[in-house]
């Protein structure tokens, strides 16, 4: 983290990108990634689309299931660790609102946006707050992309001076948000624990009381040379599983497929983007600027993350470790700082 001799290492405070981007030519070079690490092919067409899963089927299939469904959702965990979701419930309307404050945020004076920094004092680095993601090397490639992290569940741990005045609508805005996005995973993961053959509450009670759920507001904006620089360093995600509400005028996300070629994600209006697992994401595309808004779910900081013991015997013997999940989230940022995965230092 950031301490007392920043002063004389201010190379661990970057500038804003939002700032940065509105008087450069060309990106500075610490934003510039090595020929070498860009993706070998970007934006290929997909072998298999994305499937599109309806939940409003999937929730009237709690009882009595629908087959094509069901079978979409079996093969989104099966191959890409991620679907597209459709009829869940918020009104396109709604999203859009949703959308709108996340832009309004960053429409806000500098001054305005600072005030929920995430440099304590200018200077100690702490995961929520506004501004860029941590720098551990002088030599460590930044992402063109500012960010904005707040906890939303459970309310013992909300930090309300973190908590927008502005726009208006905000905070009201993103509590029905948040309740929407919960009902959401909530039906995902127990069609999920029944696919796998564990009872329907299995992964839904992993996310109790003490869970945290962390929104993440993403600032992409135009580059003046998109091709050099990544959005957002391709990564995974340390939480049980994430929802995300991406500019629906602006293709930006990637996945990487099996294969290790990287895929657009494509717009679906209205549509949510739930990745479960550890799955690698990256964002691409700053030609035009854009935002997006990602719900992340984690366990109780102080419960241990492990395979289910149920889905573990001889002939599937467990891959790896228990962590803690606080630790693991720690692990997270510093991977993502590097460019690397979480899960890799858990592997046996």
């Amino acid at each position: 983290m950031a301490g007392d001799g920043d002063q004389e290492q201010p190379w661990k405070i970057p500038p804003i990108v939002q700032e940065l981007a509105s008087g450069v030519q060309a990106p500075p070079s610490r934003y510039v990634v090595r020929e070498q690490d860009r993706p070998d092919v970007a934006g290929a067409v997909m072998p298999e689309p994305i499937p599109l899963v309806d939940l409003s089927r999937l929730s009237a299939a709690s009882d009595d299931p629908c087959p094509d469904e069901v079978a979409k959702l079996r093969s989104a965990l099966q191959n890409w660790g991620l679907f597209l979701a459709v009829g869940h419930g918020m009104e396109p309307s709604f999203v859009a609102e949703m959308m709108n404050v996340t832009k309004g945020f960053y429409k806000l004076p500098m001054e305005e946006k600072q005030k929920y920094s995430n440099l304590v004092n200018g200077r100690e680095f702490r995961i929520e707050g506004y501004g860029n993601d941590i720098v551990l090397s002088e030599n460590q490639t930044l992402d063109w992309c500012d960010r904005f992290y707040i906890i939303v569940e459970p309310e013992s741990r909300k930090v309300h001076s973190l908590w927008p005045t502005q726009p208006p609508s905000f905070s009201d805005t993103l509590r029905e948000y948040t309740a929407r996005c919960r009902e959401i995973v909530n039906l995902v993961l127990a069609n999920m624990a029944k696919l796998v053959g564990l009872h329907e509450r299995y992964f839904v009670d992993m996310l109790d009381e003490d869970a945290v759920t962390y929104a993440r507001l993403n600032y992409y904006p135009h580059c003046p040379e998109p091709n050099r620089v990544f959005g957002l360093k391709p990564h995974s995600d340390a939480s049980l599983i994430t929802v995300v509400l991406t500019d629906d005028t602006v293709n930006g996300l990637q996945v990487q497929g099996d294969d290790s070629v990287w895929y657009d994600v494509p717009i679906v209006p209205n549509a949510l983007l739930i990745n479960v697992g550890d799955v690698i994401e990256g964002s691409d595309n700053l030609e035009r600027e854009r935002v997006s808004l990602v719900m992340f779910y984690s366990m109780e900081p102080e419960k241990e993350i492990e395979p289910a013991p149920e889905l573990v015997d001889e002939e599937r013997p467990s891959r790896y470790r228990k962590t803690k999940t606080k630790d693991y989230i720690a692990e997270l940022f510093e991977t993502l700082a590097r460019g690397t995965r979480a899960l890799d230092k858990v592997k046996i």
